[in-house]
């Protein structure tokens, strides 16, 4: 082989590692975009889970405070309508006082009439008693009732 052949084959070898290495290249290039590209898949689905993830912390957040304020409602309601039922249970007792005094009032100067009757066949019962200041009076009778037969 004569020096000519050695030049063509050195130039033949340059161009085949030239193509080899373009060929590596773009083999490595293409490797890495694929890897770029399912990289960029697996960030995309993360970031979809996370917002699902973060959404539901938010909900779950959102109810237990939502509880706890039906919680406090509920409990400022009940101690509301305590206090409300000790203030009418006070003024009860008041105007009850107010209402035993008044009619004892009442009676001793006016006076009251009281009793009761009772309808037996042909007959009516009858008691009454009648207060006007410190004399009292009592009525029993027995009216005997007009039945036509």
């Amino acid at each position: 082989m004569g020096p000519k052949v050695r030049i063509v084959r050195k130039e033949e070898n340059k161009a085949i590692v030239s193509i080899q290495a373009w060929w590596r290249g773009t083999l490595v290039r293409r490797t890495l975009l694929h890897a770029a590209l399912r990289a960029w898949i697996i960030q995309c689905w993360w970031k979809q889970k996370l917002v699902l993830l973060m959404e539901n912390r938010r909900r779950v957040a959102l109810d237990a405070f939502a509880r706890q304020e039906w919680a406090v409602v509920k409990l400022q309601s009940w101690v509301r309508m305590w206090c409300i039922r000790l203030r009418y249970l006070r003024l009860l007792h008041a105007v009850r006082i107010i209402q035993v005094y008044w009619r004892w009032h009442s009676c001793h100067t006016r006076g009251f009439i009281q009793g009761h009757y009772d309808l037996k066949e042909n007959q009516l019962n009858l008691q009454l008693e009648i207060s006007l200041g410190s004399q009292a009076c009592r009525v029993q009778q027995c009216i005997p009732l007009p039945i036509k037969e």
